[in-house]
């Protein structure tokens, strides 16, 4: 058989595989034969484009009928019975219109299409009425009765699983449209397509089970599939005919055919039908939420077959109750899973609820959170800390994967290929083929599930990596359709079996309750936290003979716990101890820090320890029980009798003296950091009894964002100089506000100076 068919779309030009994927398939330009188009002006039903067999099957010249109107083209009667539908034709669908009348037409000349009984399709197409005529007749011309469709609909909707539902579908539409073999194809995740079910001639090789790749559809092929349902190829051998003129004069756009039932085909689809021995095709789509979920498609080998408009209607009818019941089938399958998974994560949650552990250790200590989704490991990470379940790979490669999958929302971010994201994971695919990753804000924090590979053996019609050829061969070759669609078969390795979407319901919903859990903790221990700084940090000054105090504390702007602190109280051998001190950090494990700290010292003081042997054995219990945790500390001890304070520090602040409208640092020397477990202290002295105020505070009073800490320090001294007076709590308050500036840290300031004796 020699091929008269052109190489190329009429609008755009010609196309190989190496183009395929971008062929505007929507407007070819042409239509099959076994019809007539006539795309009209709206207003006056006056033809624009028409197609080029007019002459044939009108009885009019191409070029004589554009200009002419539906009525001189198709006679009075026939124009009539169209004119309606016209007037309004809706963009998509096509309406559907029998004229079983003779068609007379204006000429004296006879098409085809004259004393026939004719189907009439109407269609809008942007601006332009299109409307088509294809004679009646051919086989599997049979009507879809209501009692045919009540019967077939039965037998569908009796199927117990989708699989047998697909048989069903596969035999009710070859009974109807007479195809030699029906096939129904579902698409996978990465749009190759597998044969679910068939029936065909008994002489037929059967196609069931075998897999076609995803290239043998392209993408724009598969959106065109969810705009027109149905689509037939009546004779694969035919030879387009274009339209005249390809391009609309007015709108200088070819013309838009994705919802006509004649638009010619793709002539790389066309070669690969032929290659396959087909000789009339005809495919309808498998909807689902919008999407393509797959395609019944029929093939004929003895020759063209034409089944009529009823036989396609009700293949379409039949395809799209097929879809909802596909659709019903897989969401109460996903809800049956769904409960089952439902259950177990109440049950996982319970426990995770009443346990005393912290809820990540208990989180990442019970099986049950594999099970959760169905996972062979699972890795959680905090702030960069990975802890570990089941079967994972090494550390470097969950953080690889991590980072890969990370998704600031916290919604859950999934793959059954790692490989395709990063093809060094691959090494890693018998533990880590597919993950599942639960993130925060923070990107060294997340919670993953891993699922090892799933060795699959996958039968191919033809081997899937065809047009991988030309990458290897070079652009002189010219890629042609596969030839070969014998068995192929080929072990798929490193992929995990995909995640469904209640898995991912199901992780996100151990997320939330995860955080709650850990929220509700953190509220009760920042309460009791709370409740406890309260009593340690007082917010009076207690009362002593013959000394002054006024002190403040003030927490950060942005942080109710933190790890400042100020003591004050009497020993026994009259004389009285003065601490300010911060422990770094901020939140409950700060503020537990503190009271630690501050109990420790309370009892150094009141053992009988100098200020500077206090802080050396302060030190030395944080280095050794107090892991990771530091502070500062400035401790004195003043006698009353002689107005002498005794002073120690420990990495802290020096504090200010104030005396006769001045104010400045107290050079004092120090020892390191608490908690660090080296250094020694050192006590100086300060004579109180001349008047002077001792002004001690924590870092917080002085350190602001943006601003040297030395101008903050400017500005403290020029407010101290002015001197507490009469009113003492008064001159701290305004201390404590002297410093412009947010507030990023907790503050504490404690004055004391000598008093009137009792």
């Amino acid at each position: 058989m020699t091929d008269v068919r052109p190489s190329h779309t009429p609008a755009y030009g010609g196309v190989d595989l190496t183009t395929c994927d971008r062929e505007p398939i929507h407007v070819p330009g042409a239509i099959q034969p076994h019809g007539v188009l006539l795309a009209l002006e709206p207003d006056d039903l006056t033809a624009v484009v028409v197609s080029a067999n007019c002459e044939q099957l009108l009885g009019v010249a191409s070029g004589a009928a554009r200009g002419r109107t539906l009525a001189e083209l198709l006679g009075e009667a026939a124009a009539a019975a169209i004119a309606p539908r016209a007037a309004s034709p809706t963009k998509g669908e096509p309406m559907v219109l029998r004229l079983p009348e003779d068609l007379p037409l204006a000429t004296g000349a006879r098409g085809a299409l004259a004393g026939a009984d004719v189907d009439v399709t109407v269609h809008r197409s942007g601006e332009r009425v299109v409307v088509e005529l294809e004679q009646l007749g051919g086989p599997g011309a049979g009507t879809l009765s209501y009692q045919s469709a009540r019967g077939a609909m039965a037998r569908l909707a009796s199927a117990g699983s989708v699989a047998d539902l697909a048989d069903r579908l596969a035999h009710e539409v070859r009974g109807l449209s007479g195809f030699d073999r029906v096939m129904v194809y579902r698409f996978d995740q990465d749009w190759n397509g597998e044969v679910i079910a068939e029936d065909r001639r008994e002489d037929l090789n059967p196609f069931l089970g075998l897999h076609y790749p995803a290239t043998d559809i392209p993408a724009q092929a598969r959106r065109l599939y969810t705009v027109n349902w149905t689509r037939l190829i009546a004779d694969v051998s035919y030879t387009p005919v274009p339209l005249d003129p390809v391009l609309d004069e007015v709108t200088g756009a070819p013309l838009d055919l994705s919802h006509s039932t004649l638009r010619s085909v793709s002539p790389i689809h066309v070669e690969y039908l032929t290659n396959m021995g087909v000789g009339a095709s005809m495919s309808v789509s498998l909807v689902i939420d919008d999407e393509l979920w797959g395609l019944v498609a029929c093939h004929h080998y003895s020759g063209p077959h034409r089944p009529s408009h009823d036989a396609r209607a009700a293949v379409e009818f039949l395809g799209q109750v097929a879809s909802q019941m596909i659709n019903d089938r897989e969401r109460a399958d996903g809800r049956e899973a769904a409960i089952g998974s439902q259950t177990e994560l109440n049950r996982f949650t319970a426990a995770l609820t009443a346990s005393e552990l912290n809820p990540l250790v208990h989180l990442m200590s019970d099986p049950a959170l594999l099970r959760l989704v169905g996972s062979g490991g699972a890795a959680l990470s905090v702030e960069g800390v990975i802890t570990t379940l089941g079967r994972v790979p090494e550390e470097r490669h969950l953080q690889r994967i991590g980072a890969l999958l990370h998704r600031p929302d916290g919604r859950a971010v999934h793959t059954h290929h790692l490989g395709v994201l990063a093809p060094d994971l691959e090494e890693v695919s018998d533990v880590a083929a597919g993950a599942m990753v639960i993130g925060s804000s923070d990107p060294s924090s997340w919670l993953m599930w891993l699922r090892p590979e799933l060795e699959e053996v996958v039968d191919w019609g033809g081997d899937p990596t065809n047009k991988l050829l030309y990458d290897a061969e070079g652009p002189e070759v010219r890629l042609s359709p596969r030839k070969s669609f014998d068995k192929w078969r080929q072990v798929v390795r490193g992929r995990s079996e995909p995640w469904t979407a209640w898995q991912v319901d199901t992780a996100e919903a151990l997320n939330a309750h995860v955080t709650g859990v850990l929220l509700a903790r953190s509220r009760e221990q920042i309460a009791m936290a709370e409740s406890l700084q309260r009593s340690v940090v007082a917010e009076v000054a207690p009362d002593f003979d013959g000394v002054e105090i006024a002190a403040r504390y003030l927490p950060a702007s942005t942080y109710q716990l933190g790890g400042d602190w100020w003591d004050a109280f009497e020993l026994d051998d009259g004389r009285v101890a003065f601490v300010v001190g911060d422990v770094a950090g901020h939140g409950v494990q700060a503020a537990t820090a503190m009271t630690q700290v501050r109990t420790a010292l309370r009892a150094y003081l009141f053992g009988g320890d100098t200020p500077a042997g206090c802080l050396d054995r302060l030190d030395r219990l944080m280095d050794g029980l107090l892991d990771q945790r530091v502070a500062t500390a400035l401790v004195g001890v003043l006698d009353r009798a002689s107005g002498v304070l005794q002073l120690s520090s420990a990495g802290h602040l020096p504090p200010l003296l104030c005396v006769d409208g001045e104010a400045h640092e107290l050079s004092l020397r120090q020892r390191p950091l608490l908690g660090i477990g080296v250094g020694q202290a050192v006590v100086d002295e300060v004579d109180l009894s001349g008047g002077a105020t001792v002004l001690m505070y924590t870092d917080g009073l002085v350190e602001r964002r943006g601003l040297d800490i030395a101008e903050t320090l400017e500005q403290l001294r020029v407010t101290a100089c002015v001197g507490p007076g009469e009113r003492m709590q008064e001159w701290v308050d305004e201390i404590v506000e002297a410093v412009a500036g947010v507030k990023d840290d907790d503050t504490t300031v404690l004055a004391i100076r000598m008093g009137p004796q009792g």
